[in-house]
């Protein structure tokens, strides 16, 4: 999963998957704003089918975090 979650941000955010990793913050390291988290949560929930609530998404930072709630919440 986090290899699919790392994905959708490189395509997302126009940065090499190279320069992410599980532990880049996904505002402060890769330059993520409010806008494009909405954008990159749409896409994550039309590519796996979960839906990250916004009281789930204030205690996500890092990449591997994000990608540890979608492999916990997948059907």
């Amino acid at each position: 999963m986090l290899d699919k979650i790392i994905s959708i941000i490189s395509r997302q955010l126009s940065i090499d998957e190279s320069l992410i990793n599980k532990d880049s913050h996904i505002m402060e390291d890769l330059g993520a704003d409010s806008l494009d988290v909405v954008e990159i949560l749409i896409a994550i929930e039309e590519t796996t089918g979960v839906n990250v609530p916004d009281e789930a998404i204030v205690n996500i930072h890092t990449v591997g975090e994000l990608a540890e709630y979608v492999e916990n919440n997948m059907e």
